[in-house]
């Protein structure tokens, strides 16, 4: 049985639904919703504003300041909890995220890869009707990327549970009236998350002063080069490596997502390096 090529994915280009692998699943639990009549101003959600819960019908929603939003729940930590909640520093934003898992902070870590504009996490809680009754539903995230609001649930897709699917439908429902996308995210392709977690590594703000950037992006712009030898190209080798990693990350240098990155791998120069710069 032959293999199917493997898919390139530009880190310098891609966006994240070439990263994710989202749920595909539950088309028929559309029907178990109450969509009749007026549902966008039953439905709810309830922000936590200042001090104080906040509920907008859903066809208001859009308009909510969520910028001035606070999580609707609290991040706890005790003795032996099945997951792991957290705090990340995003450098797109300049601060501190909450996650309740490791497959979220994992989710944050990525939109920092992309440059996301601003995210809130648990944004806010959903009251929703369906057939059987009423149901509440706090999303994972709500996030302002380059390309619009993106809404999101975290969830491995062997956590998935029936009753999970009628609230991923309902929020895809919510954010269909707002004009924003969902998605839930259950994966990642191979090997995009070790890609991102190694780039991650320098992230932040990194002195140049041996100007070993130049160099690299000088050698990157003649041609596509392996890691290795793009790095060898220049003054101090190991040096210039971790400069490598940092142009990667911000995008200046691309590689294939889809591969591991290696000695070997495959760097140029992006597109629209000189802009960043």
């Amino acid at each position: 049985m032959g293999s199917s090529a493997a898919v390139l994915i530009k880190s310098d280009s891609c966006g994240l639904e070439e990263l994710i692998i989202p749920f595909k699943g539950g088309s028929g639990m559309r029907a178990r919703l109450r969509l009749d009549g007026d549902w966008s101003r039953r439905w709810s959600g309830s922000w936590l504003i200042g001090e104080g819960l906040v509920a907008w019908p859903i066809s208001d929603m859009a308009t909510v300041p969520f910028g001035s939003a606070k999580p609707v729940r609290r991040f706890t930590w005790r003795a032996r909890q099945g997951h792991r909640p957290g705090l990340l520093f995003m450098v797109s934003t300049g601060r501190h995220h909450g996650f309740e898992s490791l497959e979220e902070m994992r989710l944050l870590l990525a939109l920092d890869f992309l440059r996301v504009v601003d995210v809130l996490a648990q944004p806010f809680e959903l009251d929703f009707e369906h057939t059987a009754g009423r149901c509440r539903h706090t999303p994972d995230f709500l996030a302002v990327l380059p390309g619009g609001v993106w809404l999101f649930d975290v969830r491995p897709g062997d956590r998935i549970e029936e009753s999970d699917v009628l609230k991923f439908a309902a929020a895809a429902e919510t954010a269909a009236v707002c004009g924003w996308r969902y998605s839930v995210v259950t994966g990642w392709r191979p090997h995009v998350w070790s890609g991102v977690d190694h780039l991650s590594s320098q992230r932040r703000s990194l002195q140049d002063r041996l100007g070993l950037a130049p160099e690299l992006m000088a050698a990157a712009r003649q041609r596509p080069t392996a890691f290795g030898d793009l790095a060898a190209a220049t003054r101090l080798p190991v040096v210039a490596r971790a400069h490598a990693i940092h142009l990667l990350w911000h995008r200046r240098l691309g590689m294939d997502f889809g591969t591991p990155l290696t000695d070997a791998s495959l760097v140029w120069a992006a597109a629209d390096a000189r802009a960043r710069e």
